[in-house]
Formats: structure tokens, sequence, C-alpha cells
């Protein structure tokens, strides 16, 4: 773990030779959603293969760079394309850009992801804001030693999406007309979907969408001290029993490429708005 640290500088002290941008908004894209960096006014770009300590995107609708510019005018730090526990990373490595963010100066963190549904109000085609989460993936990016520097040993998860930045996704959506909803997301550990009894039981517990991702660098954005914001793209249905069909990669990125623009929408939006 005293490893890590001197791994943030390094990443850091190598972005530090192409630019001196401070980047306030941390963003991650998840699967078929990586074009809002044609948003961008970039300022510094580099592939994930050439930054120190960073992994590798095994995940072909990934693209695998990160980005360094302005949306909406403001400065921001974009992950075009994430890491997965299911790649075989330790939590640790999944999370560590948000570590690079953080130190480089991110104060909010912005996730989006590809999720299936198991509510039977959330279908197909439309976005949910997540609101809480459920871990199911067996760890925590938190465990083991603990560095003051990085945050606190027991930091408190009661609320750890903000209520503002939801508040402003909300009002967007509801002036331009998307279906959008609020939610409780469950990360399971993949690659492979769930059965039909599984999607029951995450029902059952109180999620409304599943996916592979997120909770991970939520968990770490707010144990840094970042004000964090998620949101889902649901690109299929696991609840009722009957809805439940088979799911292709292509399916799930032939959705998340339909919702795109609306999403791209909402986090232009929420950067705008906010001081």
């Amino acid at each position: 773990m005293a490893q890590l640290l001197q791994a943030i500088d390094e990443a850091v002290a190598y972005i530090r030779t192409r630019t001196d941008l401070v980047p306030q908004y941390g963003i991650i894209l998840g699967t078929g959603l990586g074009n809002l960096a044609k948003e961008l006014d970039i300022v510094a770009q580099f592939s994930y293969r050439a930054l120190p300590h960073f992994p590798i995107s095994t995940v072909e609708s990934h693209s695998g760079r990160l980005l360094l510019g302005y949306l909406g005018g403001k400065p921001v730090m974009v992950m075009q394309g994430r890491f997965h526990y299911y790649e075989g990373y330790t939590l640790q490595e999944v999370t560590f850009p948000v570590r690079v963010m953080r130190s480089l100066g991110v104060e909010r963190l912005i996730v989006s992801n590809a999720a299936g549904s198991v509510s039977p109000h959330i279908r197909t085609g439309s976005l949910m804001i997540i609101e809480d989460h459920i871990n199911l993936l067996g760890k925590s990016p938190l465990m083991g030693k603990n560095y003051d520097e990085l945050g606190p040993r027991f930091p408190d998860m009661s609320q750890p999406y903000d209520s503002i930045m939801i508040a402003i996704a909300e009002r967007i959506a509801q002036e331009r007309g998307y279906f959008v909803h609020k939610g409780v997301y469950a990360a399971v550990p993949g690659p492979n979907l769930e059965t039909k009894a599984e999607y029951t039981y995450l029902h059952r517990i109180g999620a409304d969408a599943v996916g592979m991702s997120t909770v991970p660098e939520i968990i770490v954005g707010v144990h840094s001290g970042m004000r964090t914001f998620a949101l889902s793209a649901i690109t299929d249905d696991g609840y009722p029993p009957q809805r439940v069909k088979p799911v292709s990669l292509e399916d799930v990125v032939r959705v998340a490429n339909y919702l795109e623009p609306q999403m791209t929408d909402i986090i232009k939006g929420i950067i705008e708005q906010l001081d």
C-alpha cells in the first residue's frame, strides 16, 4: 500500500510534464458512452498504456484514453474507458485513476455506466440517476492499511451521491423530456450476466439496476473527499423474469449509444450549472 502513494505521485508527475491544467471535474465514461470526448476542448491526452501504473482496459467497447481539457467552460479530466474487477485487476488498481484525479485537483466525480434493470418500472432505453448503491463485489477498494493522505479509515457512506448534482440532472431531464428514473445500483463482479433467479434476488434486496462497475470508484471518491454523481444507461431488462431475454455486448452497446446524447447533455449541463 505504501507503494500506492509513490505510484500516484509518479502518474501525476508524468501528466504534469504535458499540462498544468487543474481539473475541477473527473468524468468516467462507461460501456458505449465514450463519445462525450467529442464535446471536449482537449488540452492533453494520454493512452492508458503510456501512463505510469495505469491498468490497461481490455474491454473492446472502452477506448483507453485519459483526456484533460474543458467541458462547458470548466476544466475536466475524462477517462474514456474504465477498468473492471472482472478483468483481473484488484479494486485498488480499478480505482487508481480516481486517486490520480484527486491528486491533480478534482473536486467532483461524475461516473456513467451501462446497467440492467431489476425494477418493473425501469425499462430498457431509459436513464437512471443513482441515488444509492449496494456493493456485492465481496470486497472494498479501501481494504488494507489506510493512509490519512488519501482519506479517513472509516468514511461515512450514508449519502454517497451529491444531492445538488442529482437535482440539476433531474431538472435537465425534465426540461428535455428524457425518461430518467432515480434508483439503487447493485455492483456485481461479472463478467457473466445474471440468471433470472439472480435478477429476482437483486430486486428483492432493494436494487433497481445492476452492473459491474461504478461502486468502487464512488467509494474511493467519497473516501478522498469528492462530491460524486453517477448515471446509468439502462440497456436490458432483468425483472420481472418474463422480460428477460438473451443479451449480447452488441445489444448493450447499441442501447448505450442511443442514450449517449442524453447522458452527455445531462453531464455537460451539470458542469455548466455548478459553480
